[in-house]
């Protein structure tokens, strides 16, 4: 996607409500932030805030994860992760419903994906 198109599907998606996932986000790191043990976690929030927060240009990659990571992931995955990714696929359902939705709809199934599974996906920003 050239530079262009990503800075206009980004204003579209922040006039939308992009930014009120960005500072959800945010502020569930926050709270993460507070405990020891959340710290992992809060930072996979922080970099979640700024995919939801300008998603448009940026790819999403899973790497393969062991140890403590696995167990953190669980973890996550359990207690919030399994709702946000259902909020993100309904959403990305609604969009596709239209055409002019659906390049929200992958925005927010790339969303989905970094919800399911935090620690270990990296976000590349060169424009894809």
């Amino acid at each position: 996607m050239t530079g262009a198109i990503s800075f206009l599907g980004n204003l579209v998606w922040i006039v939308l409500g992009g930014w009120i996932f960005a500072i959800i986000y945010f502020l569930g790191g926050v709270l993460f932030m507070l405990t020891i043990v959340g710290i992992p976690l809060g930072i996979s929030l922080w970099r979640m805030a700024g995919v939801a927060f300008l998603p448009f240009g940026k790819s999403i990659e899973v790497e393969k994860v062991s140890g403590i990571r696995i167990i953190f992931n669980i973890i996550w995955l359990l207690i919030i992760g399994w709702s946000l990714v259902i909020f993100h696929l309904l959403f990305a359902l609604a969009f596709f419903v239209t055409i002019i939705g659906i390049p929200f709809a992958i925005q927010n199934l790339k969303l989905a994906k970094v919800a399911l599974w935090p620690l270990g996906t990296v976000v590349d920003s060169r424009h894809i």
